[in-house]
């Protein structure tokens, strides 16, 4: 068992009165110095238990100052996530309405990419479709231009189509239809250079032909040509020695008009082919009549394109002009003229197919 201490005396309790020492103090007995170290240790006890209270009241008073700054931080730390919170849940609803923004965004571009993919094939369909239309308008009109060709006998309408469709093809400058546009120019060149009769102007030249046969003077019914007039210089000195010879102008005129009747009666022409002076007056109009059915035929000949058939009645009308009819007259002279024209000119010369045209525009048609 553990000794229990003798309890020390409090600090408070006050001592015993001591005597006043005499004057020779005797030594300290063991009692005396022991009680005073004891007094000692509850003095520094003392002073140590007033040290203790001192820190224990400074740490209380800090505890109390950092309980105080603890509780205020605490407070603003609340305050600041509940500031916090209340950002944190802005900036969720803003990013929620930016993610709507962006997905309505990233929509309407969407839409807009697809509409303009549409209107981009769109307007590729209509350049197509404008292409197709103009390669098929081309190729109508040249198959017209070709028929209109092949009745008239003439490359002129085939011509002026294929120079309208390099216009026309020049207009819209396609790299797909510069192809076509080169074939056009091919045969439009090809077209020009062919030496194709001209219909319409041959009909009018035998026309102008028919129309002057009942003007054209025959062998066998020369005109009477009038005696070539008096010049000036020879009607002035008639004029100047009429006064010396007056008394013989009856007899000299009458001379004169009876010498010009008698030549009149006889006229000396070279005849090459007897049987035109020959030709009776009933006969003459049946001999201008064959010559413009001649004529006519050769017409109607050259209408049709039978060019050997208008060749033979050409020939036919012209032996007749040389043979029956007085080639000293301008008429006459014009008439051979004319039918030896159309007699040159008249020739089966086909017109040329645009088949480079038509070959081109369906290779650009089938898009290859």
């Amino acid at each position: 068992m553990t000794e229990t201490p003798a309890p020390l005396p409090s600090a408070s309790s006050s001592p015993p009165p001591v005597a006043p020492a005499p004057a020779a103090a005797p030594a300290q007995t063991p009692v005396q110095a022991h009680g005073r170290w004891i007094a000692i240790g509850a003095a520094l006890l003392a002073a140590a238990g007033a040290a203790a209270i001192v820190t224990a009241w400074n740490a209380q008073q800090r505890v109390k100052a950092l309980e105080v700054e603890l509780v205020k931080r605490q407070q603003d730390a609340g305050a600041q996530a509940t500031e916090a919170r209340m950002l944190a849940k802005e900036a969720q609803e803003l990013s929620r309405e930016a993610a709507a923004k962006m997905a309505l965004l990233e929509a309407r571009v969407a839409e807009t990419s697809m509409q303009r993919t549409q209107l981009e094939d769109l307007i590729q369909s209509l350049a197509r479709s404008r292409d197709e239309n103009v390669l098929a308008d081309v190729e109508a009109a040249i198959r017209v231009a070709l028929q209109q060709s092949a009745i008239t006998g003439s490359a002129d309408p085939l011509v002026v189509t294929l120079k309208q469709a390099d216009e026309r093809l020049a207009r819209y400058n396609q790299p797909r239809l510069e192809r076509v546009r080169r074939a056009v120019a091919q045969d439009l060149e090809r077209t020009r250079s062919a030496g194709v009769a001209d219909i319409a102007l041959l009909t009018i030249r035998l026309d102008e032909a028919i129309r002057s046969v009942d003007e054209l003077p025959l062998l066998a019914a020369l005109e009477r040509r009038t005696p070539p007039r008096a010049s000036a210089p020879a009607a002035a000195a008639s004029a100047a020695s009429a006064p010396a010879r007056h008394w013989s102008d009856p007899w000299r005129n009458a001379g004169d008009h009876l010498w010009q009747e008698v030549r009149a009666l006889v006229r000396v022409t070279r005849i090459d082919q007897p049987e035109a002076m020959l030709v009776a007056p009933e006969q003459a109009f049946f001999l201008r009549e064959n010559l413009k059915l001649r004529l006519l035929n050769a017409r109607l000949a050259v209408l049709s394109r039978q060019f050997d058939t208008a060749q033979s009645d050409l020939r036919d009308a012209s032996s007749a002009l040389e043979r029956y009819f007085d080639r000293g007259s301008r008429r006459v002279v014009t008439a051979q003229e004319l039918v030896r024209q159309v007699a040159t000119q008249a020739r089966l010369v086909s017109v040329p197919r645009p088949d480079a045209t038509l070959a081109a525009i369906a290779t650009a048609s089938a898009g290859r």
